[in-house]
């Protein structure tokens, strides 16, 4: 299946919660889409179709395709720790997720499409792989060139907000990954135990 890149509201109301950011549409129709959505706000569905419509909103949530996310899965699951905090730890850990928490660009499709037209430098040289998963200390920046871009500017005047896990330097517009965040400052309301119950069965 290819990247979705139709209407985000619609995918909201899938999942009857604002996935990417505040929502009208979402606030005025808090059900699913389609004639039959009212139908189905009122019935019930079973534990596995719970565990599967969590694995595929995280999917949305980072704009992950099925294949790159179980490869993610199956790397977590090898990490010490926690499976479920190891798998968001390694989601926050991508180059355009970064880049998005930096405040460089308003979603995250937007951080990625920055870092494949190469706008983006690790370490001082060019990355253009959006999931490039960063490391600790590791110094994520705009290249010069690219630093005047509408897209960058304009999101950059509309961010506020500042993450525990990331510095960021405005004026420089470079910010360093100084580790992966723990699961208590992750903002997204994500139940990853039932991804792994799901990847378990």
């Amino acid at each position: 299946m290819a990247r979705y890149t139709g209407p985000r509201s619609k995918i909201a109301r899938k999942f009857r919660e604002p996935i990417f950011g505040p929502d009208k549409a979402l606030e005025r129709k808090n059900y699913p889409p389609g004639q039959h959505g009212l139908a189905k706000k009122r019935s019930k569905i079973s534990e596995y179709a719970v565990q599967l419509m969590e694995k595929q909103k995280v999917k949305y949530i980072y704009g992950l395709l099925e294949r790159q996310f179980k490869n993610l899965f199956v790397k977590a699951s090898h990490l010490p720790g926690i499976t479920g905090d190891n798998l968001l730890k390694l989601l926050e850990s991508r180059l355009d997720n970064v880049v998005y928490r930096m405040g460089l660009a308003p979603t995250r499709a937007a951080a990625r499409q920055l870092v494949s037209h190469k706008h983006i430098t690790v370490n001082g040289k060019v990355v253009n792989i959006p999931s490039y998963l960063l490391k600790p200390g590791d110094i994520v920046g705009v290249r010069e060139k690219s630093k005047s871009l509408e897209v960058i500017v304009n999101s950059l005047a509309a961010h506020s907000s500042n993450y525990p896990w990331i510095s960021f330097d405005r004026q420089s517009m470079t910010g360093t990954f100084i580790h992966r965040p723990e699961r208590n400052q992750i903002p997204e309301n994500i139940k990853e135990q039932l991804i792994v119950e799901l990847y378990s069965k």
